[in-house]
């Protein structure tokens, strides 16, 4: 599934792929969620490298490695990742390779037939039967789980678990508002739960979504299009407001609300993406200074993929998180250009295409 130019229709086209080289894997695909980060890519606003391989949230198994290659072999179940460490930038050098500086992608280049190379999204390109990539982007699971549902670990997921228990470091007994709640924010949502938050309050415009939002985990719903949502959030938090805000929206009036509907000595997390055209918003230096606490962004949920994805694959399968509950319908490749349409009405957490 291509996307030839900006703003165009994606397109089915036949892609050449390479045997693996060193340090690469080459892999089946099973399945591939249909990510905000595709429309994003498809519309111009990563960057204007076009023609864009796209799918990214992918899990398959792996079908050849090249010379080199240790950590995965042939037959391993795997979910596909964009954070394939280095081992050798100064954050991984300083035991953080969370923050990897350097993370890499597979040398050779996936091409259309007449030899044109493609940008493969995230350096994954998964919406293809088969898929060339660095083998640190192959992380083993357990081969029990449904490639659909542990392959949305591969981003949106991830992300939203990894802002709450990560990022964030929501811990028992904490209270946590989360604004917007499509997929990544519901999985705030989740891992909020998981990590023991009491209070949970999920904040959007759409009913349907704060209803589903209270099947992950919110213990208390805010309609900002009939309230005010600092004022929602201090009403469900004593008074006082979030331990921990996620942003979910990647807007700046998002953002302004989530820092000021946080507790004093709180925590803003920003996952939402925004556009390269919007500005920080405008917050008096004084109100940053004295409300103390932490404004971050997060990167993928501040995930390292080889420690977090097997363990959050089993928590899925013991029942405990409820990774099912993304996946709104499964379609073929040719439906991905109607799930992008889907997706901006609101209609549907994620799409899965399956392969």
């Amino acid at each position: 599934m291509v996307a030839a130019a900006k703003g165009a229709p994606v397109t089915i086209e036949k892609v050449m792929v390479p045997d693996p080289g060193p340090g690469e894997a080459l892999v089946d695909v099973l399945a591939c969620g249909v990510c905000h980060t595709d429309l994003h890519y498809r519309e111009g606003g990563i960057n204007d490298d076009f023609p864009f391989l796209l799918g990214h949230e992918a899990a398959g198994r792996v079908a050849a490695v090249g010379q080199g290659v240790t950590d995965v072999s042939p037959g391993d179940f795997v979910v596909l990742n964009w954070r394939a460490v280095c081992g050798q930038c100064r954050a991984c050098r300083r035991g953080r390779p969370q923050y990897c500086f350097a993370t890499h992608n597979a040398t050779q280049k996936m091409t259309l037939e007449d030899g044109t190379v493609l940008s493969p999204a995230l350096g994954i390109g998964a919406f293809a039967e088969k898929t060339l990539v660095a083998a640190g982007q192959c992380t083993p699971v357990s081969d029990q789980a449904d490639p659909a549902v542990v392959g949305l670990l591969g981003c949106g997921v991830m992300a939203g678990l990894g802002a709450s228990m990560l990022t964030g470091n929501v811990g028992r007994g904490d209270s946590v508002a989360v604004f917007g709640c499509g997929g990544v924010g519901d999985a705030a949502i989740a891992g909020a739960r998981l990590a023991g938050a009491t209070t949970i309050v999920a904040v959007d415009l759409d009913d349907r979504k704060l209803q589903l939002a209270r099947q992950f985990g919110a213990t208390h719903t805010v309609n900002a299009s009939t309230e005010d949502a600092v004022e929602g959030v201090r009403a469900a938090t004593g008074g006082y407001g979030a331990d921990v805000c996620v942003e979910a929206v990647g807007h700046p009036k998002v953002l302004e609300q989530a820092f000021f509907a946080r507790d004093l000595a709180g925590t803003v997390v920003q996952v939402g993406v925004p556009t390269p055209d919007m500005q920080f918003p405008d917050i008096p230096m004084i109100e940053f200074f004295g409300r103390g606490g932490a404004l971050k962004p997060t990167w993928y949920g501040d995930c390292l993929p080889s420690r977090d994805f097997p363990l959050l694959v089993d928590l899925y399968l013991q029942g405990r998180l409820p990774l099912d509950r993304f996946v709104s319908e499964r379609i073929g490749l040719d439906e991905v250009e109607e799930a992008f349409h889907k997706m901006e009405r609101g209609e549907v957490l994620r799409s899965v295409v399956v392969l």
